[in-house]
């Protein structure tokens, strides 16, 4: 059984950084896509970031050059660094993975998620 393990959020003020954890156990298949979700109140759940099996990345606009993943393979765990953070960062940010490309996957196409871990980011 595939768990997803967040770790890491917490709270700064705007400018800060803030490095953002997810462990993974269970992971028998070798084609998936890993991203980073963040829902903030009364919003939708958006993807911020993801990576591929081959390690390809992709990041939502309004966080590149601010965020930056990487990628374990040994010890299954996939960290996204947050640097130059904006109050509009704030939300609970959610490990996710899929089967397939992160380019064709869709919100709930994703099959596995954490348990969510809560970032705030204060003016």
């Amino acid at each position: 059984q595939v768990q997803m393990v967040e770790s890491g959020g917490g709270s700064v003020q705007a400018g800060g950084s803030l490095r953002l954890s997810c462990a993974a156990s269970g992971m028998t298949y070798s084609h998936y896509c890993m991203g980073w979700f963040r829902q903030a109140p009364g919003k939708e759940r958006e993807r911020v970031a993801g990576i591929d099996s081959d390690g390809t990345t992709s990041y939502t606009e309004s966080v590149k050059g601010r965020i930056t993943l990487s990628k374990d393979n040994a010890k299954n765990t996939l960290d996204l660094q947050m640097n130059t953070l904006e109050p509009e960062d704030s939300g609970t940010y959610y490990c996710a993975m899929g089967y397939g490309l992160c380019r064709n996957l869709v919100y709930h196409e994703y099959n596995y998620w954490g348990q969510g871990t809560q970032v705030t980011v204060s003016r």
